[in-house]
């Protein structure tokens, strides 16, 4: 145990010990503190601004008030977090809503990784350097001097097609294969009409005949590898768009909230085996963390600019507190001077925001199954079985219904009737509706992408483009 958990630990039993000599006693004191199974703890995390959750669950007590002691470590990148979850070295972690299901049904590194709690909704952005900006705005109507926004892909695609035809590659970056930036900034370029490769299960590259080839960089490295002209734009979280502004170097032309208006981004994920051999712990962190989002969102985010402090520590995030606050307090800076009132860019609470719902999950593996990295034919009825196997809404509500009893949040905060399903939705950028419930149906109607039986492989790749 670190000398910090020592402390903490020193700290809950002196105040454990106060409370039984008290004569008064909150509603909170009065419930019995669930009998955890292990109580250090070790959670990874990537530096972002939606890790939040967890650094204030840290900053806030709320771990300590279920009797566990955490320790939060930063983590160099996915790849290397998920590993360390799946080998035990980390209890668990902050991670991207497509981890779990990818490592759960053998895309990439296998291994039964659940998810009991999302972490936020929206979050991200797509950036492109200031040349493929100046050559957008050309294709852009504009009022009163500022573009229109949303801004659709359809502003880049003579970009691209520019580059195509003077045998240039177009390059963009993008944090892991099975990201939410990976499948937002692919959704955004094939809404405009460009193309952004298949994965097959001989090519996982995903730039099978791409027209803008997309490839992994880590959160932090975004700006820098921007700034050098190796890729000419990214979609990543937060605050890496912001960044690209403050240095100059690059323009944020879309929000994920506008790909897909309260979509959901990241997850915490913990194997299958630790929740099962620690059933009352996985309940202790989910209530620190259902409490921690709605430390961030009570009072119209007025503990936002609080929360903004806390990240930028080098512990946590390790940005400029100016740039974190350009998109954690409701507004968020496109070209430089146009900063614009986006109160919902970052969600960690309202809208059922910690609801694992299975129609997420969903999403995610329509897009899987769209551009190649589920290389066969799934019927309805898998989706619903992989999305069960690895969401636990089950564990979420149970930890809910202790918090309702324990006073720290209202009974109306959760939806309890819900089935896991959201009703279909057509607020993408594209206005195609979405029904999680017939995930083939949509998979068939959109424009780019595999189809039904379809497939990528040697033989069929070039018709799959027709």
């Amino acid at each position: 145990m670190t000398l910090k958990n020592c402390l903490q630990k020193t700290r809950k039993n002196i105040y454990a010990s106060l409370l039984l000599i008290s004569c008064s006693f909150s509603i909170a004191a009065e419930t019995e503190m669930l009998d955890v199974e292990k109580d250090e703890l070790k959670f990874g995390f990537i530096k972002l601004t939606d890790m939040a959750p967890l650094a204030i669950a840290y900053e806030m007590g709320y771990f300590e008030d279920e009797g566990l002691f955490v320790t939060l470590e930063p983590q160099a990148n996915w790849k290397v977090l998920l590993d360390r979850v799946i080998t035990g070295e980390l209890d668990g972690a902050h991670m991207l809503a497509g981890q779990p299901l990818a490592a759960t049904i053998g895309f990439g590194t296998e291994a039964h990784i659940v998810t009991p709690i999302s972490m936020d909704l929206n979050g991200n952005g797509i950036t492109v350097s200031n040349e493929v900006w100046e050559m957008m705005k050309e294709n852009i109507p504009h009022e009163n001097g500022k573009p229109v926004h949303p801004i659709k892909a359809d502003a880049l695609k003579p970009v691209v097609d520019k580059f195509m035809d003077e045998g240039k590659p177009f390059n963009m970056g993008m944090v892991f294969p099975v990201s939410t930036h990976n499948y937002e900034l692919r959704y955004w370029l094939a809404s405009g009409g460009i193309h952004p490769g298949y994965y097959s299960p001989t090519d996982v590259s995903g730039q099978i005949k791409a027209e803008a080839l997309l490839s992994v960089t880590p959160p932090p490295q975004m700006p820098s590898t921007l700034e050098a002209g190796t890729i000419h734009g990214y979609c990543v979280g937060e605050p890496w768009n912001q960044q690209a502004v403050f240095k100059g170097i690059g323009v944020p032309v879309i929000t994920d909230y506008e790909i897909w208006k309260d979509n959901p981004e990241k997850v915490f994920g913990l194997t299958k085996a630790f929740t099962e051999e620690n059933p009352n712990t996985t309940i202790a962190i989910v209530k620190a963390m259902i409490r921690a989002a709605k430390w961030l969102d009570e009072n119209d985010n007025a503990n936002r600019l609080e929360a903004v402090e806390i990240l930028s520590r080098s512990e946590y995030v390790g940005a400029d507190a100016e740039v974190i606050a350009n998109s954690m307090t409701g507004t968020f800076e496109y070209e430089k001077g146009d900063k614009r009132d986006v109160p919902d860019f970052n969600v960690f609470y309202r809208y059922y925001a910690t609801y694992p719902y299975y129609s997420d999950a969903v999403w995610y593996l329509t897009q899987m199954r769209r551009w190649g990295q589920i290389a066969e034919h799934k019927d309805d009825a898998w989706f619903d079985e992989v999305a069960k196997s690895v969401y636990q809404p089950e564990i979420y509500l149970e930890a809910a219904k202790l918090l309702v009893a324990e006073g720290y949040v209202a009974e109306e905060d959760f939806p309890w009737d819900t089935d896991g399903y959201r009703a279909p939705t057509n607020e993408f950028i594209d206005g195609i509706t979405y029904d999680g419930k017939r995930p083939n149906a949509y998979i068939d109607s959109l424009k780019i992408g595999l189809k039904a039986k379809q497939r990528v492989d040697d033989t069929d790749v070039s018709m799959l483009m027709k």
